[in-house]
This record gives structure tokens, sequence and C-alpha cells, in this order.
């Protein structure tokens, strides 16, 4: 995805079980909430020391992520999820935040009817491709919203489609970059929850510039460096990327989510996980 597509998933949409549009965009605003804690169960074949591409630990990645993104550890609801979010991107929807402004949500589209060319949203390339490069809702509308909806709630080829798209652009790219700097799955989870924000190339406010600013800083292991020093490293450099921008000025995903699994010293990122993310309390257990 071009770089911080899913800015507008801070609006904390949540989709399967819609909230009243008069909180879908709560943002980080929701800070001052209280609210109960969100709990989640790990399946105990989860196995230790596993890459985060093992299939546990990668719906323990996607759990995390949806806590910051959309206020719920239910990700796999997010597939219907879809809104004209104000932040110049356009149109923001998925288990990714594909964006109709930035490339991603196009892609996502035609690979789905490339697979089924009878669907409900293949009507709207024509649109999508218009639009791509600016926050215009242009032929889209609230009829490409219900479409939206329908080809997820109905066809499993979009879901299919949604989540090979989140592999080939953000998920197997960061863990396969994780693995080569000699992280463990914290690691490989730091590098992908910074990709999904602030998306793939190598732009100082992307993933790969905040990741040199980082090596500026300290060497990752399989350089024969400290771990916990180089994710501090990498965590202080998102930082400051995000705080560049508004939607990104609250950085709880890293002070008080990955941050605590760092100073916990779980490099292995095994439950049970207990974190914050916007003042909400979230956590995975066993």
């Amino acid at each position: 995805m071009p770089a911080n597509t899913t800015l507008a998933r801070l609006a904390l949409p949540v989709l399967a079980m819609a909230l009243p549009a008069s909180l879908a965009l709560a943002g980080p605003a929701q800070a001052a909430r209280t609210s109960p804690v969100h709990t989640a169960t790990v399946p105990a074949a989860a196995v230790a020391g596993a890459p985060l591409d093992d299939p546990y630990e990668k719906d323990i990645a996607m759990r995390l992520v949806s806590s910051a993104e959309n206020s719920t550890l239910d990700w796999r609801g997010q597939f219907r999820y879809i809104e004209p979010y104000p932040d110049g991107r356009g149109y923001t929807g998925g288990i990714i935040g594909f964006t109709s402004g930035t490339g991603d949500m196009l892609e996502l589209v035609e690979r789905y009817t490339k697979k089924k060319p009878d669907n409900p949203l293949a009507k709207y390339l024509p649109a999508l491709r218009k639009v791509n490069g600016s926050d215009s809702h242009a032929g889209l509308g609230k009829p490409f919203e219900e479409a939206w909806r329908k080809a997820a709630d109905e066809d499993k080829a979009f879901r299919d489609a949604q989540e090979a798209e989140r592999d080939r652009v953000y998920f197997d790219p960061s863990v396969k970059q994780a693995k080569a700097d000699g992280l463990r799955t914290l690691g490989q989870f730091v590098y992908y929850d910074a990709i999904v924000m602030h998306g793939p190339g190598d732009g100082k406010d992307s993933f790969g510039g905040i990741r040199k600013a980082a090596l500026a800083k300290a060497k990752p292991p399989a350089q024969g460096g400290d771990e916990k020093a180089y994710l501090d490293a990498f965590l202080d450099a998102r930082k400051k990327v995000m705080k560049k921008e508004e939607a990104h000025s609250d950085t709880s995903r890293v002070d008080t989510a990955q941050r605590v699994f760092l100073n916990e010293g779980n490099f292995d990122l095994r439950p049970p996980l207990k974190w914050k993310v916007y003042g909400e309390s979230y956590r995975i257990d066993k």
C-alpha cells in the first residue's frame, strides 16, 4: 500500500457489529474513555518461538493490529468495513484499510475481478481508477459502499482477495525483512504494524524510511546488534514519523502496546498479552 494508507482506520470503525455513525469517527480522542478489557483466546496449538507467519502467531498479529485500527480484536469482522473517511485518502475499507486514494483499493478490486469478473464491485473499477491519487468520491458513494458490504458478506472470493492483498503488499514483505534482520516474532510484528500504518517504500515517512533511521542508531541482530536496542531505535524512529501527522499523534500503539511487550522481554510474542491502545485495555490469553 502507498505510504500512510491506513490513517483512516484510527477512526476506530467496528464492522460486523458496527458502531452508530456518531461514534464511528472517535479516533484518538477515545483515550479519555473508560472501557472494559477486550479479551481473546489463542488456540492452544500455538508454539513458543514460532515466527509471525505461523498461523497462530499471524492471528495474534491481526488481533493486535485490529485493536489499534478498529477498536476490536475481531479482525475478521472488518472485511465489510467501508467509509469515506475525511483524511485526504478517499474511501477506506477492509481488513487492512485499503484506500481509494492510494491505489491499494483499486488493486484489490482488480484482483477480485480477475478471479470473479461478475462481482458487485467490478462496475466501480473505472471510478476507482479516476479517483486514485485523490480524495475524490466521484462515481462511488452509497451504492459503492453497499456493493462492498454485499461482496464481503456474501462472497468468500472477496474476503480471500483481501487476505491475499494484505499478504502480498504488507505482511509477507515485512516479515521477510524482519527475518533477514534477525528479529524474532515481536520484531516481525513491529515491522508489520509499521508497514500497515505507514506503507511500504523508501520514503522517509514510510516503512523503509523508518527502518533506515533505526539502522542509523543501532544494529539489528543480523549485524551483531542487540535486539532490544535495535527495536527501541525502530520504535523511536516510528514515533517521530507518527507525530508529524495529526491522525497519528496518539502513539499509544507504540507506547502502551509494543513497547510494553519489548520491556517485558517477550520477543516471542507469547500470550498472555496485555496492552492498551487509546486508553482501551486488551488482552489475549492462552
